[in-house]
């Protein structure tokens, strides 16, 4: 890239279908503009996503022109239900590769940011046949399908775990860089007695945040409801359940006994407050995807993880795993683990202090809170080099 007649950068990104693909990109686009600012270079983005995809909401959100595409994803073990869907989803893979190529050469993008999906693997093959640099940024252990696709043309690899490398490719393995997994800057910037006052917990006692993702677990909210009694007596629960739950929950906390309804404080979600709740948790019950787990250990936070089973590669189990034997966290590795195997967990965190924060600072050491920084530093380099290539 010619920076001296060329001003602006120009950055295409493709990603999405769920938080744990559009919010690391999301936080590139923020951290990358910063870079190119301090370079004297604008910034040009354009997102290519699915119609539906979480990505389409965001992008309008944060004033990023977006396009849509079609894409299919292929299940290599379909279940009987699933085969129409693979029939239906191969006629529009190269659909949705000519809708890429198309937008592609119209953009003529500096570089390509690929964060996770089926819709990447289309621009991936644009990217390739137009020459233009692909960025693909991994963000679990093990590597999908799609993104097995997407290594084979990328001219960087970003991974959150070292661990991952050993998951790619052998040829393609020269190409990686760890650069963590991008997590939303105001998470960082909690406020313990801010989370306190919002939610009315006590600085009496422990807390304990239970979240199940946005639409609440079943799975969580039933093993934490059985074992209410027992944990409310040695700490306070911030509860997210989820909007469906609430009002069971709600009659839950007012049948407890006097002395802890108070302690028990179910809410249907937690929306910007999240960095002062953070902030305020001493243990957090939460599942083990690749975004919460890069949260977790990004603020620093001692958890007992309950993966969800099963899940795609088995990724939950793996990230939570990869915390528990490092330290960094408890976990219930198990099939149908036990309301009873969750309280011995909670249990073991919060009767001791000193193991809480030994987990907690294990936690805290396997953070990237630069990865945004890191990720963009590597779109600035591929941009500049595919410029002085052309």
């Amino acid at each position: 890239m010619d920076t001296g007649n060329h001003r602006t950068l120009r950055l295409l990104v493709t990603g999405g279908g769920t938080g744990g693909h559009t919010y690391p990109a999301l936080t590139t686009v923020a951290a990358l503009r910063d870079h190119a600012g301090a370079r004297g270079l604008g910034l040009d983005v354009l997102w290519v996503g699915t119609a539906t995809g979480l990505e389409a909401r965001i992008a309008a959100e944060h004033g990023i022109p977006f396009r849509a595409i079609k894409a299919g994803k292929l299940r290599r073990s379909p279940n009987p239900r699933e085969l129409l869907t693979n029939l239906v989803d191969m006629f529009r893979i190269p659909v949705g590769v000519l809708q890429a190529f198309g937008i592609a050469a119209r953009y003529r993008p500096d570089v390509v940011l690929s964060t996770g999906g089926y819709v990447c693997v289309p621009l991936g093959v644009a990217s390739r046949v137009l020459g233009r640099p692909l960025v693909m940024h991994e963000q679990i252990t093990s590597l999908g399908l799609a993104n097995r696709i997407l290594s084979r043309f990328a001219r960087r690899i970003a991974l959150t775990h070292p661990s991952s490398i050993e998951h790619l490719p052998a040829g393609v393995r020269d190409r990686a860089v760890v650069t963590g997994n991008p997590v939303r800057p105001h998470l960082l910037r909690g406020n313990v007695d801010a989370g306190r006052r919002h939610f009315g917990l006590s600085s009496d006692l422990p807390v304990v945040y239970v979240t199940g993702g946005a639409q609440g677990s079943r799975q969580i909210n039933t093993m934490v409801e059985t074992i209410l009694p027992e944990l409310l007596a040695r700490a306070q629960v911030l509860h997210q359940c989820g909007p469906d739950w609430i009002d069971q929950l709600t009659r839950t906390a007012e049948g407890l006994p006097e002395r802890l309804r108070d302690r028990y404080h179910p809410v249907p979600y937690v929306g910007a407050e999240l960095a002062d709740v953070f902030a305020a948790a001493d243990v957090v019950v939460s599942r083990s995807g690749a975004g919460t787990v890069a949260e977790l250990t990004a603020v620093g936070k001692a958890s007992v993880l309950i993966p969800l089973v099963p899940s795609a590669a088995d990724e939950q189990r793996q990230n939570a795993r990869y915390l528990a034997e490092a330290g960094a966290a408890r976990a219930l590795l198990e099939n149908g683990p036990t309301a009873e195997a969750l309280l011995a967990e909670l249990d073991a965190l919060l009767r001791d202090p000193g193991a809480r924060a030994a987990t907690a600072g294990a936690a805290g050491s396997l953070g990237r809170v630069d990865a945004a920084d890191a990720l963009a530093l590597v779109l600035l380099e591929e941009a500049r080099v595919a410029g002085k290539a052309g």
